[in-house]
């Protein structure tokens, strides 16, 4: 008979829920952008910028929950509304497009001159015939001529979308700029408060407990991302290139969000030992060398995770062209968040557990290091878009969720009583945050000039070299740092031998152990 852990059943339900509600509406929040008409350029730089809000407000927000302990539910779920509200506000953003039916000749139809990933779907139906074309507003054009039929003359009707004038001043841009940046500020902030929540109610000690509770959220991303991914394509609408593809997505995540707010007013929060100055007893972390330098490695490996998150799949679009495979590019692109999430996260998530109780910290840190030069430098050698699948498979969890779990889980365990959000809100602002903000103005750059090879070596390059540095720092001078907590409840950092007995108190051994 399978026994339910009561205490730490809403835990594993938000997570589930939270990140399900996430699953159909984040990863296509860049598509959705381009259906209203937003470029390419304008997205990557609201991505770039938006990190820079996440770093500000992360520990700001942790330090309201820590300091308003008794509030700190209150205040987590309205952070939870005010996303949900925000995503929910994008279904009354109006369409930015008109439809444009034009009759045409076939043979005045040229090879389209930029990368098809810049321009909009359009079709041509010549007769009984439909061909898949593009548009770039004004003109239509297609990415392999013999693709068209041409030779029985007969007459063509394009349908296409063209801009309204004055996209860039007007509702549409603006309420698409608004909702996107409230709703990524919030949940990312709330991301990051969830963490600090999930090792309050395990208890301290527990740490290693974290991943087998994440790994449910991770469940709800991946199958969420594909029930939404399913509805958006089966859409019943007669409508071409219209934002109400998207309305199902959002759908489910308001959905998913109600559910998660009846788990949050469920949840039980043990009573904290509250810090008589948070932010003196922070200080006091964050000025250790091992502290600080475990924060500088969190920059480094968001640093990689903004290599993947944003550029990944432009980086496939464009191989896809090369190779003359860009008909298959959805299926691709959903197939590989599903092996991301479904099989490589949940694996690692759950095991981390018991490979950081082997490894410690330290030494887990440096392995993730090394995994991500391999997945970067695997990534830049594939011969074919369909090559990723395995990579991805194999690759997603060693990095990114066993060096997620790693980062938050030390983050935890060296916090001073009563600043575990706080501490949680500065590591995630300097990996998710300030790490993305210097990995997109890095990758930005390379991939403009270079491109998407040229990145992923880099970061591979970049992977490998994080590792070995970390593994001489860590092994040469922070080994035997450990934390002691004194009697009076507080805690100070110095080196020692872990082995050594501290008749002064209670010790835990925190360095990246």
């Amino acid at each position: 008979m399978v026994k339910i852990n009561y205490k730490l059943f809403p835990v594993k339900a938000h997570y589930f829920f939270f990140l399900g509600a996430l699953g159909p509406i984040q990863p296509f929040l860049p598509i959705f952008g381009k259906h209203l008409g937003v470029s390419e350029v304008v997205i990557g730089t609201i991505n770039a910028s938006i990190p820079v809000l996440f770093f500000a407000l992360k520990p700001i927000f942790g330090f309201v929950l820590d300091y308003f302990q008794e509030k700190r539910k209150v205040v987590y779920m309205s952070l939870l509304s005010l996303m949900t509200v925000s995503f929910a506000l994008m279904i009354f953003i109006p369409e930015s497009k008109d439809i444009v039916h034009t009759d045409v000749n076939c043979t005045d139809i040229n090879i389209c001159e930029k990368s098809v990933y810049q321009l909009w779907n359009a079709q041509l139906v010549c007769g009984n015939v439909t061909h898949e074309i593009f548009s770039d507003d004004d003109t239509l054009c297609v990415s392999n001529r013999p693709s068209l039929n041409c030779s029985n003359n007969e007459p063509c009707i394009a349908t296409y979308a063209k801009m309204k004038s004055g996209f860039y001043t007007g509702m549409t841009f603006w309420s698409f700029v608004i909702t996107i940046s409230i709703g990524s500020v919030f949940c990312n902030i709330c991301n990051s408060l969830a963490d600090a929540i999930c090792f309050e109610v395990l208890g301290e000690g527990n740490e290693m407990k974290y991943g087998q509770q994440r790994v449910w959220g991770t469940i709800g991303f991946g199958l969420l991302c594909l029930i939404g991914g399913f509805f958006m394509n089966n859409v019943d609408n007669t409508v071409l290139y219209s934002i109400k593809d998207f309305y199902p997505a959002m759908y489910l995540c308001c959905f998913f969000m109600v559910i998660d707010l009846f788990f949050c007013y469920k949840l039980k929060l043990p009573p904290m030992v509250k810090s008589e100055n948070i932010v003196l007893d922070v200080w006091n972390l964050v000025k250790q060398p091992h502290i600080a330098t475990f924060l500088g490695f969190a920059v480094l490996a968001g640093m990689g995770d903004s290599a993947i998150i944003f550029y990944l799949l432009w980086y496939l679009e464009d191989l896809a062209k090369e190779m003359g495979q860009l008909e298959n590019m959805k299926l691709l692109q959903g197939l590989t968040v599903a092996a991301e999430t479904l099989i490589g996260e949940v694996v690692s998530f759950y095991l981390s557990g018991k490979i950081l109780r082997k490894l410690g910290y330290g030494h887990c840190l440096s392995l993730c290091f090394v995994f991500y030069a391999i997945r970067f430098a695997l990534i830049a050698m594939i011969p074919s878009p369909w090559w990723i699948l395995p990579i991805e498979l194999l690759m997603q969890g060693p990095t990114y969720a066993l060096c997620y779990t790693t980062i938050v889980a030390y983050a935890s365990a060296i916090s001073p009583p009563g600043t575990t959000a706080t501490v949680q809100g500065i590591a995630a602002g300097m990996d998710d945050a300030f790490g993305f903000v210097v990995g997109n103005l890095l990758w930005s750059a390379l991939y403009k000039w270079y491109g998407g090879k040229v990145v992923f070596m880099s970061a591979a390059g970049l992977a490998l070299a994080s590792s070995i540095v970390h593994c001489c720092l860590y092994t040469t001078f922070f080994r035997n740092t450990v934390q002691i907590k004194k009697k009076d409840k507080t805690k100070v950092y110095e080196p020692a031998n872990t082995e050594e007995i501290i008749e002064s108190g209670e010790k835990i051994t925190t360095e990246l152990k």
